[in-house]
């Protein structure tokens, strides 16, 4: 018998160092980010599944084709536990922003899998759940590389190079991460393209700045380690850089790295695909933290997080 109501959650993620040179088969680095949070519950309803998120409310069967991962998710589960879809509601709430790099569309299908197994008392297997989130990142991004729901799922810190096996890594650095938005969607696509002709037309220069990307991650993974919050800053700040040589950063990136090294971040990045999204910054306290994020909020970020990784990533 189902729940009267159920509820399922799941957290964000980031990319601290690696992106696009991971393409090139350099190593990566990604960290759950409990500072966004998915929520989603579900209420025992009469007559059609009703769907209410941020870009839809109404019945389940009308929702619009940008959800197609997560419908699909939803009646195929349903389907798979030999339940019907009728007499029940599902409603989303996220600070996790989509397409910005922080791993929305895994987190919301997540907690959606979590909450539909609860309501129907059904038990749920790790390896179930990353099936099902594989079915809906498959339809949202095409060929997905499986970090993100990996990291979302998992929330552990992960050390990756493509093609080879995730290898999980315990994060001993007590510090705090800022991530600001710059309030544009970023443009992965576009960035993995641009990155590619950058290569090409600029070979030898292209491999040089790519192999750097991999030994800074490699380096960020021995800060990580050995507590030392001032070398990774170093590395985060150095890889920007870099970044932004391979035309992946933007003015309002550039703009925000900027003021976070101003205000005193022990480094600041860009994260993700790039070309809009997200930032982040280092931090060593709580107090510069809240000074770092009101300084990106009055230059223009739309928003920020904060997460304490000291305390949040220990022992996940």
């Amino acid at each position: 018998m189902d729940k009267k109501t159920s509820v399922g959650t799941a957290i964000g993620k980031i990319i601290l160092m690696g992106e696009h040179a991971v393409v090139y088969g350099e190593p990566a680095i990604a960290i759950p980010f409990p500072g966004a949070k998915v929520k989603t519950t579900i209420y025992k309803g009469n007559g059609p599944v009703l769907l209410d998120c941020l870009y839809y409310k109404g019945v389940l069967s009308n929702a619009p084709e940008t959800l197609l991962g997560l419908t699909k998710v939803i009646k195929n589960i349903t389907e798979s536990l030999g339940e019907e879809l009728k007499d029940f509601s599902i409603n989303i709430e996220s600070t996790i922003l989509p397409e910005r790099g922080m791993g929305s569309s895994a987190a919301v299908a997540i907690a959606t899998i979590r909450a539909l197994y609860d309501f129907f008392n059904r038990p749920l297997t790790y390896d179930e759940l990353l099936k099902w989130t594989d079915v809906s990142e498959k339809i949202v991004h095409g060929n997905p590389s499986g970090i993100d729901a990996a990291i979302v799922s998992g929330e552990k810190t992960l050390y990756y190079i493509k093609g080879k096996p995730v290898i999980p890594f315990e994060f001993k650095l007590d510090t705090y991460l800022i991530v600001g938005d710059t309030g544009k969607k970023g443009q992965t696509r576009a960035a993995v393209e641009g990155v590619r002709q950058f290569i090409e037309s600029k070979a030898e220069e292209g491999r040089v700045l790519i192999k750097e990307l991999g030994v800074l991650t490699m380096s960020a993974k021995s800060s990580i380690e050995s507590n030392d919050a001032i070398k990774l800053g170093e590395s985060m700040t150095r890889a920007h850089n870099i970044l932004d040589k391979l035309g992946v950063s933007d003015d309002n990136l550039n703009f925000l790295v900027s003021e976070a090294l101003n205000s005193g971040a022990l480094g600041a990045k860009l994260t993700g695909g790039g070309r809009g999204g997200c930032m982040i910054a280092l931090a060593s306290s709580r107090e510069e933290a809240n000074y770092i994020s009101s300084k990106l909020l009055s230059s223009g970020a739309e928003n920020t997080w904060i997460s304490n990784l000291g305390v949040d990533l220990v022992d996940k």
